[in-house]
């Protein structure tokens, strides 16, 4: 389902020629989800009707500035009952971005933010790697404890601390 909302949208957006403002719009969007437990509640729970969250998104994109094309749309999933999709809509949207300009996009899991000169070895090693310009999606996630884990397209390296502790106590409990 979200792709085939991310691809209507970026359909629009390239008519319009407005693709790299709308990716920009539903960033900023994706942003406020993550960083207001009240938005994200609003957006997730299926407990509010879809005028509700309407009325609510249709304010908080009139607070924050996002008109045109990427309100129309953020509207649409509101009145459609997907906003709990809208997450999986942006990352599917700046997927096709990536891919009209030749780039892959890099989902990163660290245990804590990266610095600057970490993210840039990081994006010039991944782009060797591919040969492609690699844009990066980096998410912290403190469970992991250390490392990282990186998915790109269809492959995945998970060396991530928490993943090597628990091969290691799974081949203890082996030897016993």
């Amino acid at each position: 389902m979200a792709g085939r909302y991310a691809t209507a949208l970026f359909e629009l957006a390239q008519e319009a020629g407005s693709t790299d403002a709308v990716a920009a719009d539903l960033d900023r969007f994706k942003g406020l989800i993550a960083e207001s437990a009240d938005l994200a509640r609003l957006v997730k729970s299926p407990v509010f009707t879809a005028e509700e969250q309407l009325k609510a998104v249709t304010a908080v994109l009139q607070a924050v500035g996002i008109a045109g094309l990427s309100a129309n749309f953020v509207k649409l999933v509101a009145q459609n009952r997907r906003l709990f999709a809208l997450s999986s809509i942006c990352d599917a949207f700046s997927a096709l971005v990536a891919a009209s300009r030749g780039q892959s996009v890099a989902q990163v899991t660290v245990a804590e933010p990266l610095n600057d000169t970490h993210y840039a070895t990081l994006k010039q090693a991944l782009a060797q790697q591919t040969g492609k310009d690699v844009s990066l999606d980096v998410t912290v996630d403190p469970s992991i404890l250390g490392g990282l884990i990186v998915k790109l397209g269809s492959r995945m390296v998970d060396a991530s601390l928490k993943t090597k502790l628990n091969s290691i106590r799974h081949a203890m409990k082996e030897v016993r």
